[in-house]
């Protein structure tokens, strides 16, 4: 058992061990989670055409630069591949861990993701988001996303592993913020 050191006024004693209660609970709060299988099935495909517009711009311009070097400049195909998969994950990683804790696509579709309890995404959170997102896709296709339709905050099977929720951004916005103090 700890003591509850987050704030002294409630002088209890607590048996978690300090950890918070799941901030997103889908009975009171079902708002929160109305349409995000299929907001998110359309952030991805948003996200999917931001992330592969500077891919296609850097194969064409290997293929350009190829064609000026008489061959040679072909020889960066072999780097494509991999500098594409680092473009993802980056991108991925600085879009979860910014300020809106959103991918481009999710913004649009107004959502966003955040931890179990309720904080905001960090960069390594978002590269580790797009990871596992892809490696179980590629071998549990169908489960994946099977798994989303049968639980209430519509989590994904790499949500789970990760500890992230995905929640409706514009019902928190319309929830009143608290007073600034300046």
């Amino acid at each position: 058992m700890s003591y509850s050191g987050s704030d002294n006024t409630s002088g209890a004693w607590r048996n978690d061990g300090g950890v918070p209660p799941h901030a997103f609970d889908p009975l009171t709060q079902p708002e929160l989670f109305r349409g995000v299988a299929v907001r998110r099935a359309f952030a991805f495909l948003i996200d999917l055409v931001v992330i592969s517009v500077p891919v296609i711009l850097g194969y064409l311009f290997i293929g350009v630069f190829g064609l000026i070097t008489l061959g040679f400049g072909w020889l960066l195909f072999g780097l494509a591949w991999p500098a594409t998969v680092v473009w993802a994950i980056v991108y991925y990683g600085i879009s979860i861990g910014g300020e809106h804790s959103a991918t481009v696509g999710m913004r649009v579709m107004d959502l966003e993701l955040r931890t179990w309890y309720g904080a905001p995404g960090y960069f390594v959170l978002g590269a580790m988001h797009a990871v596992l997102f892809w490696v179980s896709i590629s071998f549990l296709t169908p489960f994946v996303v099977l798994v989303g339709l049968f639980n209430g905050r519509r989590r994904l099977l790499h949500d789970f592993v990760l500890g992230t929720v995905i929640i409706n951004s514009s019902v928190r916005t319309e929830v009143a913020q608290p007073a600034r103090s300046y």
